[in-house]
């Protein structure tokens, strides 16, 4: 998403509360068996579910509960069945905001959605009324630190469409989302395994808020992040590190 460095400080800290409510395993379940819903329950041939087996296996999640989920997603085991959900809205000042949900009733998700959107002075919109100004990316983030010029280069021969610094010095690398795996793979094999990887959405252009609007967007988008059934939450909003500092 646009922002995303200057956004990641939060998510960082909402992934950080997750883990002490026992969220993101919740998370990776429903992820695991939504990608073998999906797509299969092989991992050769299903790149989003190896993608968050290896996430899985990241957070330590204990491998029964991993092919369990599989099974459930396959149809081998009977559970609760859980199904992709997209919201489309706009926040405080116009911002556009993209929410991907996995969840087991569109109903319920939805109303939590809407009452988020209004309780933080935006409104839920149309489908299609937002989606347009993300694209579909694969994306790899390194550190503050990481050599961006030599990162560049291996990239580049790597086939990564884009190389991207922020001030922070982090850098982010942009793929095909059908090459994601592939880049990843030779990046790691040069000596540059990215802190993370994953194929996600990002705005096209952005838009810059500030003063209350860019406080009320901050808990806006933290509200949207709470939500038990949301996976991920795309914006195109621009916001200061003083206004996040301060917030």
């Amino acid at each position: 998403m646009a922002g995303h460095s200057k956004w990641a400080n939060i998510k960082h800290r909402k992934a950080a509360a997750d883990a002490k409510k026992g969220k993101v395993f919740t998370r990776l379940i429903k992820e695991i068996t939504v990608a073998a819903k999906l797509g299969g329950a092989d991992p050769n041939s299903n790149p989003r579910l190896r993608r968050a087996m290896d996430k899985a296996r990241e957070a330590n999640m204990a491998k029964d509960s991993v092919q369990n989920a599989i099974k459930r997603g396959a149809g081998q085991l009977d559970g609760v069945t859980y199904e992709e959900a997209r919201y489309e809205g706009y926040g405080p000042g116009g911002a556009a905001v993209l929410v991907a949900c996995l969840t087991p009733d569109r109903s319920r998700t939805g109303a939590q959605v809407r009452h988020a959107f209004l309780e933080h002075g935006g409104s839920l919109g149309a489908d299609g009324s937002v989606a347009y100004l993300f694209n579909t990316v694969g994306l790899m983030a390194y550190p503050p630190g990481t050599d961006e010029e030599q990162l560049m280069q291996v990239a580049l021969e790597a086939g990564a469409e884009d190389v991207v610094p922020h001030a922070d010095r982090s850098v982010e690398v942009l793929a095909d989302p059908l090459e994601l795996d592939s880049v990843r793979a030779m990046l790691t094999h040069r000596g540059f395994a990215p802190a993370t990887a994953e194929v996600t959405r990002r705005a096209a252009s952005s838009l810059e808020l500030s003063g209350e609007a860019a406080e009320r967007m901050v808990h806006l988008l933290e509200a949207l992040e709470g939500l038990d059934e949301v996976r991920d939450v795309y914006s195109n909003v621009e916001i200061s590190d003083e206004v996040l500092a301060r917030i």
